[in-house]
């Protein structure tokens, strides 16, 4: 008989939810065939048999949520396979280290400040660290829980800035430092510090879970906002003549918008300015140059927002961005998104001009440093000095938000405008 696990589907994946499961007790499975679905913190994924066999039990029912290394099923299998031959391994638990005493706080020659935060520091601190319950489902390593623990802190009410929520010491210190700042207590920057009102006084509600996705762009979006200070450029681009060319080359069978050329032009743009296309290292005060150009393309589904990545898109034409826009964006439609198409992204688009509204502030998709929001383009009248009249031009509303830590008000404003003139010229 072979228990059958979660594997584990990708790098700091701890979780996931059960979208569906595909078979019954009794049903004969062959290798690789699918036996439930996985929605992850990422995307959703199917989870394939690892053998031939029978399905002898199922532990699980549609709608529950399973760790990595979880057994959901038994299958009598008719091959014998191993379990190290057919599912991935399954990292053994992280040791808890033991809490050390924390080090008593020196004293200081000038203990104004510091005295002042180390006070105000104590009263956080729990009188024994032994009171704090070892966690072994939070992406952390050893030294990092260990330093948490001495702390007084909770290792899962840090939010981890690391591929996947990972949790660093930096993370760690940086919240410690929130708390001694904001006495806010052991609760995540941006998190509510008071309770909500029992909503069921005024009227009759509904409680609903979030989806993982959705959970997921909760914490990520708390993280890139208290993270990243932002600042949002705006402008207008005349694209009337890039209209024109959009229109001429549209076919029944292939229908141009206007973000194809838009992700062309910005691939440009990051060659141009290289500050654009890079990402802070805070924890050794550099900065990190990329050489790739990937652009991220937001995808509104029934899901929650996906952000897939096109590689590469510097190297590809307005026609080959556009096939693979279509392809990625029904893919992640039908939750068949995989992992490696939502890293390694260099800057984000999110169109939402085919919605409405003239204007918004897009948040910086964190570890980027800029993110271009676009808005509905309409026809307006502007003044032509030859023709001493006015015209009516076609002009789209460009945000840009940025991380001003890396970025200038100037810089981003050339950047911007930088932008408009090649789509105002047609240059693509």
């Amino acid at each position: 008989m072979f228990q059958f696990k979660i594997p584990e589907v990708g790098e700091n994946i701890e979780s996931g939810n059960v979208v569906s499961i595909a078979v019954s007790v009794g049903d004969m499975v062959k290798k690789n065939q699918d036996l439930l679905e996985l929605e992850t913190e990422k995307a959703s994924l199917p989870v394939p048999s690892p053998c031939d066999g029978m399905i002898k039990e199922i532990l699980i029912k549609a709608g529950d949520d399973v760790k990595v290394g979880q057994v959901v099923m038994t299958i009598e299998s008719t091959d014998s396979p191993s379990t190290a031959e057919t599912v991935k391994k399954i990292p053994a638990e992280e040791k808890i280290s033991q809490p050390s005493t924390p080090a008593p706080v020196q004293q200081s020659a000038q203990p104004s400040i510091l005295n002042k935060l180390a006070a105000g520091f104590q009263s956080f601190i729990p009188k024994s660290n032994e009171s704090i319950p070892a966690q072994g489902n939070v992406p952390a390593a050893p030294s990092v829980r260990r330093l948490a623990r001495e702390l007084g802190l909770e290792i899962s009410q840090v939010p981890g800035t690391g591929p996947g929520g990972r949790i660093s010491k930096i993370d760690v210190k940086n919240f410690t430092k929130q708390i001694i700042l904001s006495k806010t207590g052991l609760t995540p920057p941006g998190a509510p510090s008071k309770p909500l009102p029992d909503f069921t006084k005024f009227g009759q509600v509904r409680n609903e879970k979030m989806s993982k996705i959705r959970q997921t762009t909760k914490n990520h979006m708390t993280q890139c906002w208290n993270t990243i200070p932002h600042v949002t450029q705006f402008d207008k681009a005349d694209i009337t003549e890039l209209e024109k060319i959009r229109k001429k080359n549209s076919t029944n069978d292939r229908k141009l918008t206007v973000t194809p050329f838009l992700i062309k032009v910005l691939t440009a743009a990051l060659k141009e300015f290289p500050q654009f296309n890079a990402s802070i290292d805070a924890e050794n005060n550099e900065i990190i140059y990329k050489e790739y150009v990937n652009i991220g393309v937001a995808v509104d589904t029934d899901r929650g927002l996906l952000v897939p990545v096109l590689k590469d898109a510097n190297k590809k034409s307005v026609f080959e961005i556009t096939n693979e826009l279509t392809e990625t964006a029904e893919r992640a439609r039908n939750k068949k998104t995989t992992l490696e198409e939502l890293q390694g992204g260099s800057m984000t688009i999110t169109n939402l001009g085919g919605i409405g509204g003239f204007a918004f502030t897009p948040i910086v998709n964190w570890p980027e440093v800029c993110i271009l929001g676009v808005s509905r383009g309409s026809f307006e009248p502007v003044y032509d000095q030859k023709q001493g009249t006015f015209v009516p031009r076609f002009k789209l509303p460009l945000c840009l938000s940025y991380d001003h830590r890396i970025i200038d008000g100037a810089d981003a404003a050339r950047f911007l405008r930088w932008i408009c003139e090649k789509l105002e010229n047609a240059q693509i």
